[in-house]
Protein backbone atom coordinates (compact mmCIF):
# COMPACT_ATOMS: atom_id res chain seq x y z
CA UNK A 1 0.00 0.00 0.00
CA UNK A 2 1.35 3.43 -0.94
CA UNK A 3 0.55 6.37 1.31
CA UNK A 4 0.78 9.83 -0.22
CA UNK A 5 1.31 12.74 2.15
CA UNK A 6 0.49 16.31 1.16
CA UNK A 7 2.83 18.80 2.78
CA UNK A 8 1.86 22.46 3.11
CA UNK A 9 4.65 24.95 3.79
CA UNK A 10 3.38 28.09 5.52
CA UNK A 11 5.39 31.21 6.27
CA UNK A 12 6.74 31.16 9.81
CA UNK A 13 5.06 34.45 10.69
CA UNK A 14 1.77 33.13 9.33
CA UNK A 15 2.08 30.10 11.58
CA UNK A 16 2.62 32.36 14.57
CA UNK A 17 -0.38 34.52 13.67
CA UNK A 18 -2.67 31.56 13.07
CA UNK A 19 -1.79 30.04 16.45
CA UNK A 20 -2.41 33.29 18.30
CA UNK A 21 1.26 33.54 19.25
CA UNK A 22 2.34 36.86 20.75
CA UNK A 23 5.93 38.08 20.68
CA UNK A 24 7.45 37.63 24.16
CA UNK A 25 9.20 40.75 25.38
CA UNK A 26 11.62 41.72 28.10
CA UNK A 27 10.97 44.40 30.69
CA UNK A 28 12.41 47.08 28.38
CA UNK A 29 9.98 46.08 25.61
CA UNK A 30 12.51 44.44 23.30
CA UNK A 31 11.72 41.00 21.82
CA UNK A 32 12.86 38.07 23.92
CA UNK A 33 15.34 35.99 21.91
CA UNK A 34 16.66 34.18 24.96
CA UNK A 35 16.93 30.44 25.26
CA UNK A 36 18.60 27.53 23.50
CA UNK A 37 18.48 27.33 19.71
CA UNK A 38 19.90 25.18 16.92
CA UNK A 39 20.66 25.86 13.25
CA UNK A 40 21.33 22.20 12.41
CA UNK A 41 20.09 21.33 8.92
CA UNK A 42 20.98 19.15 5.96
CA UNK A 43 20.48 22.09 3.61
CA UNK A 44 23.97 22.98 2.34
CA UNK A 45 25.47 26.45 2.52
CA UNK A 46 26.09 26.50 -1.26
CA UNK A 47 23.34 25.50 -3.69
CA UNK A 48 23.98 22.44 -5.86
CA UNK A 49 24.11 23.19 -9.61
CA UNK A 50 20.85 22.98 -11.52
CA UNK A 51 18.60 23.30 -8.44
CA UNK A 52 16.15 26.09 -7.73
CA UNK A 53 16.12 28.08 -4.50
CA UNK A 54 12.88 26.53 -3.24
CA UNK A 55 12.48 22.75 -3.21
CA UNK A 56 9.27 20.90 -3.98
CA UNK A 57 7.65 18.66 -1.36
CA UNK A 58 8.74 15.68 -3.45
CA UNK A 59 12.36 16.84 -3.45
CA UNK A 60 12.27 17.43 0.31
CA UNK A 61 10.85 13.97 0.92
CA UNK A 62 13.46 12.30 -1.30
CA UNK A 63 16.38 14.17 0.29
CA UNK A 64 15.30 13.56 3.86
CA UNK A 65 14.54 9.90 3.18
CA UNK A 66 17.92 9.54 1.51
CA UNK A 67 19.56 10.90 4.64
CA UNK A 68 17.71 8.36 6.80
CA UNK A 69 18.63 5.54 4.43
CA UNK A 70 22.28 6.48 4.70
CA UNK A 71 22.12 6.57 8.50
CA UNK A 72 20.44 3.16 8.55
CA UNK A 73 23.13 1.69 6.29
CA UNK A 74 25.87 3.20 8.45
CA UNK A 75 24.41 1.45 11.51
CA UNK A 76 24.60 -1.93 9.83
CA UNK A 77 27.26 -4.38 10.96
CA UNK A 78 30.52 -3.88 9.10
CA UNK A 79 32.91 -6.50 7.87
CA UNK A 80 35.52 -7.05 10.62
CA UNK A 81 38.00 -8.31 8.01
CA UNK A 82 37.79 -5.24 5.78
CA UNK A 83 41.00 -3.39 5.00
CA UNK A 84 41.86 0.18 5.86
CA UNK A 85 40.66 2.84 3.41
CA UNK A 86 43.25 4.14 0.94
CA UNK A 87 45.22 7.32 1.61
CA UNK A 88 42.87 10.26 1.58
CA UNK A 89 39.88 8.13 2.48
CA UNK A 90 36.95 6.92 0.48
CA UNK A 91 34.08 9.28 -0.16
CA UNK A 92 30.71 7.83 0.73
CA UNK A 93 28.64 10.20 -1.38
CA UNK A 94 26.92 11.63 1.68
CA UNK A 95 27.91 15.32 1.87
CA UNK A 96 27.47 15.56 5.63
CA UNK A 97 29.52 12.47 6.42
CA UNK A 98 32.24 13.25 3.89
CA UNK A 99 32.60 16.84 5.11
CA UNK A 100 32.79 15.71 8.72
CA UNK A 101 35.14 12.75 8.43
CA UNK A 102 36.90 13.01 5.10
CA UNK A 103 35.52 9.59 4.26
CA UNK A 104 37.97 7.82 6.57
CA UNK A 105 35.27 6.36 8.78
CA UNK A 106 36.64 8.00 11.90
CA UNK A 107 33.10 8.69 13.10
CA UNK A 108 29.93 6.79 12.46
CA UNK A 109 26.47 8.30 12.69
CA UNK A 110 26.15 7.52 16.39
CA UNK A 111 28.53 10.44 17.03
CA UNK A 112 27.12 12.79 14.38
CA UNK A 113 24.23 15.22 14.95
CA UNK A 114 24.37 17.12 11.70
CA UNK A 115 20.70 17.81 11.08
CA UNK A 116 18.33 15.48 9.29
CA UNK A 117 15.87 17.96 7.79
CA UNK A 118 15.76 20.54 5.03
CA UNK A 119 15.78 24.15 6.26
CA UNK A 120 12.33 25.75 6.17
CA UNK A 121 12.58 29.55 6.00
CA UNK A 122 9.39 31.63 5.90
CA UNK A 123 7.56 28.46 4.93
CA UNK A 124 9.88 27.67 2.01
CA UNK A 125 12.06 24.54 1.94
CA UNK A 126 15.44 25.87 0.82
CA UNK A 127 18.07 24.19 -1.37
CA UNK A 128 20.88 26.37 0.06
CA UNK A 129 21.49 28.80 2.87
CA UNK A 130 23.01 31.36 0.48
CA UNK A 131 20.22 33.23 -1.30
CA UNK A 132 22.33 35.90 -3.05
CA UNK A 133 23.98 35.83 -5.54
CA UNK A 134 20.87 34.35 -7.07
CA UNK A 135 22.55 31.08 -8.01
CA UNK A 136 23.10 30.40 -4.30
CA UNK A 137 26.87 30.36 -4.66
CA UNK A 138 29.73 32.54 -3.49
CA UNK A 139 30.22 35.88 -5.23
CA UNK A 140 33.09 36.20 -7.70
CA UNK A 141 36.50 37.28 -6.45
CA UNK A 142 37.86 40.69 -7.31
CA UNK A 143 41.33 40.79 -8.92
CA UNK A 144 42.72 41.65 -5.48
CA UNK A 145 40.79 38.75 -3.97
CA UNK A 146 42.27 36.36 -6.53
CA UNK A 147 45.76 37.73 -5.80
CA UNK A 148 45.33 37.12 -2.07
CA UNK A 149 44.06 33.59 -2.63
CA UNK A 150 47.09 32.82 -4.82
CA UNK A 151 49.41 34.36 -2.23
CA UNK A 152 47.97 32.17 0.54
CA UNK A 153 48.25 29.06 -1.62
CA UNK A 154 51.91 29.86 -2.30
CA UNK A 155 52.54 30.42 1.41
CA UNK A 156 50.97 27.09 2.31
CA UNK A 157 53.15 25.34 -0.24
CA UNK A 158 56.27 27.00 1.13
CA UNK A 159 55.66 26.02 4.74
CA UNK A 160 54.71 22.49 5.66
CA UNK A 161 51.45 22.37 7.60
CA UNK A 162 53.16 20.05 10.09
CA UNK A 163 56.17 22.32 10.73
CA UNK A 164 54.78 23.90 13.88
CA UNK A 165 51.52 24.28 15.85
CA UNK A 166 50.79 27.67 14.28
CA UNK A 167 50.42 26.06 10.85
CA UNK A 168 47.64 23.73 11.99
CA UNK A 169 43.99 24.79 11.54
CA UNK A 170 42.40 26.99 14.20
CA UNK A 171 39.71 24.41 14.96
CA UNK A 172 42.28 21.68 15.49
CA UNK A 173 44.09 23.98 17.91
CA UNK A 174 40.74 24.54 19.68
CA UNK A 175 40.86 28.28 19.06
CA UNK A 176 37.71 28.61 16.92
CA UNK A 177 34.57 26.68 16.13
CA UNK A 178 34.71 24.04 13.44
CA UNK A 179 33.29 25.49 10.26
CA UNK A 180 31.59 28.82 10.94
CA UNK A 181 29.49 28.06 14.03
CA UNK A 182 30.83 31.01 15.99
CA UNK A 183 30.37 33.42 13.13
CA UNK A 184 29.88 35.86 11.81
CA UNK A 185 27.94 34.56 10.03
CA UNK A 186 26.74 31.78 12.36
CA UNK A 187 26.31 28.71 10.15
CA UNK A 188 25.92 24.98 10.77
CA UNK A 189 29.04 22.82 10.55
CA UNK A 190 27.21 19.65 9.37
CA UNK A 191 28.87 17.61 12.09
CA UNK A 192 27.58 18.23 15.63
CA UNK A 193 27.10 20.89 18.33
CA UNK A 194 25.13 23.27 16.09
CA UNK A 195 23.57 24.74 19.22
CA UNK A 196 23.45 28.19 20.81
CA UNK A 197 22.38 29.91 24.01
CA UNK A 198 21.21 33.54 23.80
CA UNK A 199 21.12 35.80 26.87
CA UNK A 200 20.00 39.45 26.73
CA UNK A 201 20.45 42.52 28.90
CA UNK A 202 19.77 46.15 27.96
CA UNK A 203 23.52 46.64 27.49
CA UNK A 204 24.57 43.46 25.68
CA UNK A 205 23.47 40.28 23.93
CA UNK A 206 25.52 37.15 24.60
CA UNK A 207 25.49 34.29 22.11
CA UNK A 208 27.33 31.17 23.24
CA UNK A 209 28.12 28.50 20.66
CA UNK A 210 28.33 24.93 21.92
CA UNK A 211 31.08 24.04 19.44
CA UNK A 212 34.40 24.94 21.12
CA UNK A 213 32.25 27.07 23.49
CA UNK A 214 32.85 30.28 21.50
CA UNK A 215 31.13 33.27 23.11
CA UNK A 216 30.10 36.44 21.32
CA UNK A 217 29.27 39.54 23.34
CA UNK A 218 27.37 42.04 21.21
CA UNK A 219 27.42 45.45 22.83
CA UNK A 220 24.22 47.48 22.44
CA UNK A 221 23.97 51.22 22.02
CA UNK A 222 26.16 53.77 20.29
CA UNK A 223 29.08 52.01 18.55
CA UNK A 224 32.55 52.60 19.92
CA UNK A 225 34.61 50.65 17.39
CA UNK A 226 37.96 49.12 18.20
CA UNK A 227 41.06 50.60 16.54
CA UNK A 228 41.66 49.13 13.10
CA UNK A 229 44.74 47.20 14.24
CA UNK A 230 42.78 45.30 16.92
CA UNK A 231 41.17 42.27 15.30
CA UNK A 232 39.82 39.73 17.79
CA UNK A 233 38.43 36.32 16.94
CA UNK A 234 34.71 36.74 16.05
CA UNK A 235 35.36 40.42 15.33
CA UNK A 236 34.03 43.57 16.98
CA UNK A 237 30.21 43.50 17.15
CA UNK A 238 27.63 46.16 17.92
CA UNK A 239 23.87 45.69 18.08
CA UNK A 240 20.76 47.79 17.71
CA UNK A 241 17.03 47.17 17.41
CA UNK A 242 15.10 47.99 14.25
CA UNK A 243 11.54 47.37 15.33
CA UNK A 244 11.48 43.73 16.43
CA UNK A 245 14.69 42.81 14.58
CA UNK A 246 18.06 42.67 16.29
CA UNK A 247 20.70 43.99 13.88
CA UNK A 248 24.34 43.11 14.57
CA UNK A 249 27.16 44.82 12.68
CA UNK A 250 30.64 43.28 12.90
CA UNK A 251 33.99 44.60 11.69
CA UNK A 252 37.67 44.03 12.67
CA UNK A 253 37.49 40.28 12.07
CA UNK A 254 40.83 38.51 12.49
CA UNK A 255 42.46 37.83 9.08
CA UNK A 256 43.20 34.19 10.00
CA UNK A 257 39.57 33.40 10.81
CA UNK A 258 37.94 31.34 8.06
CA UNK A 259 34.38 32.46 7.31
CA UNK A 260 31.65 30.34 5.69
CA UNK A 261 33.58 27.24 6.71
CA UNK A 262 32.60 23.62 5.90
CA UNK A 263 31.69 24.69 2.38
CA UNK A 264 33.35 25.61 -0.91
CA UNK A 265 32.32 29.21 -0.15
CA UNK A 266 34.84 29.52 2.71
CA UNK A 267 37.31 32.42 2.58
CA UNK A 268 39.71 34.57 4.60
CA UNK A 269 38.39 38.10 5.20
CA UNK A 270 40.13 41.32 4.31
CA UNK A 271 40.60 44.27 6.62
CA UNK A 272 37.56 45.91 5.00
CA UNK A 273 34.98 43.22 5.74
CA UNK A 274 31.66 44.10 7.32
CA UNK A 275 29.04 41.50 8.28
CA UNK A 276 25.44 42.45 9.04
CA UNK A 277 23.24 39.92 10.86
CA UNK A 278 19.51 40.16 11.54
CA UNK A 279 17.65 38.06 14.08
CA UNK A 280 13.85 38.19 14.14
CA UNK A 281 11.76 35.89 16.28
CA UNK A 282 8.83 34.75 14.14
CA UNK A 283 7.22 32.11 16.36
CA UNK A 284 7.56 30.39 19.70
CA UNK A 285 9.99 27.92 18.16
CA UNK A 286 11.88 29.79 15.43
CA UNK A 287 14.18 32.76 14.87
CA UNK A 288 14.80 33.95 11.32
CA UNK A 289 18.51 34.64 10.92
CA UNK A 290 19.77 36.68 7.95
CA UNK A 291 23.32 37.66 7.12
CA UNK A 292 25.02 39.95 4.60
CA UNK A 293 28.76 39.74 3.92
CA UNK A 294 30.24 42.88 2.38
CA UNK A 295 33.96 42.56 1.64
CA UNK A 296 34.68 44.72 -1.43
CA UNK A 297 38.38 43.88 -1.33
CA UNK A 298 37.72 40.14 -1.74
CA UNK A 299 34.37 39.91 -3.55
CA UNK A 300 32.83 41.75 -6.49
CA UNK A 301 29.39 41.57 -4.85
CA UNK A 302 27.75 40.93 -1.51
CA UNK A 303 26.83 37.48 -0.20
CA UNK A 304 23.51 37.08 1.60
CA UNK A 305 21.98 34.12 3.35
CA UNK A 306 18.99 33.02 5.43
CA UNK A 307 19.04 30.36 8.14
CA UNK A 308 16.27 29.17 10.48
CA UNK A 309 17.23 28.85 14.14
CA UNK A 310 14.89 26.35 15.80
CA UNK A 311 14.22 25.98 19.50
CA UNK A 312 16.43 23.38 21.13
CA UNK A 313 14.62 21.24 23.67
CA UNK A 314 17.75 20.36 25.55
CA UNK A 315 20.88 21.66 27.22
CA UNK A 316 24.23 22.88 25.92
CA UNK A 317 27.34 21.26 27.31
CA UNK A 318 30.91 22.41 27.73
CA UNK A 319 33.09 21.53 24.74
CA UNK A 320 36.42 21.19 26.55
CA UNK A 321 38.37 21.01 23.32
CA UNK A 322 41.84 21.72 24.66
CA UNK A 323 41.74 19.61 27.81
CA UNK A 324 44.71 17.22 27.66
CA UNK A 325 45.13 17.81 23.93
CA UNK A 326 48.06 15.47 23.47
CA UNK A 327 47.08 14.71 19.87
CA UNK A 328 48.66 17.89 18.48
CA UNK A 329 52.00 17.01 20.06
CA UNK A 330 51.76 13.53 18.57
CA UNK A 331 50.91 14.93 15.13
CA UNK A 332 54.06 17.06 15.13
CA UNK A 333 56.14 14.28 16.63
CA UNK A 334 55.01 11.99 13.80
CA UNK A 335 56.03 14.59 11.22
CA UNK A 336 59.52 14.90 12.74
CA UNK A 337 59.85 11.10 12.75
CA UNK A 338 58.83 10.93 9.10
CA UNK A 339 61.34 13.64 8.20
CA UNK A 340 64.14 11.77 9.96
CA UNK A 341 63.24 8.56 8.16
CA UNK A 342 63.28 10.36 4.80
CA UNK A 343 66.68 11.91 5.57
CA UNK A 344 68.10 8.50 6.41
CA UNK A 345 66.69 7.03 3.20
CA UNK A 346 68.17 9.88 1.14
CA UNK A 347 71.57 9.39 2.76
CA UNK A 348 71.47 5.67 1.94
CA UNK A 349 70.53 6.45 -1.67
CA UNK A 350 73.53 8.79 -2.03
CA UNK A 351 75.84 6.06 -0.83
Amino acid sequence: MIIVCAVAFLPADAVGQSSGWVMPRLADGTPDLQGNWSNATMTPIVRPPGVGEVLTPQQVSALEQGRQDFIASDYEDSDPDRGAPPAGGELTGDPIFDAATGGTGGYNQFFVDAGDNIAIYNGEPRSSLIVYPEDGRRAAFTPEGERRVAERVAFNRQFNQYDNPENRPLAERCMMSFGSNGGPPMLPNYFYNNNYTIVQTPDAVMIMTEMVHDVRVIRMGEPRPLPVHMRPWLGDSWGRWDGDTLIIETTNIHPQQVLMGMSNASFYPSEDIRVIERLTRVSEDQINYEFTIDDPTIFADQIRGEVPFNRLEGLLYEYACHEANYALENVLRGARSQEERERNENQQDRR
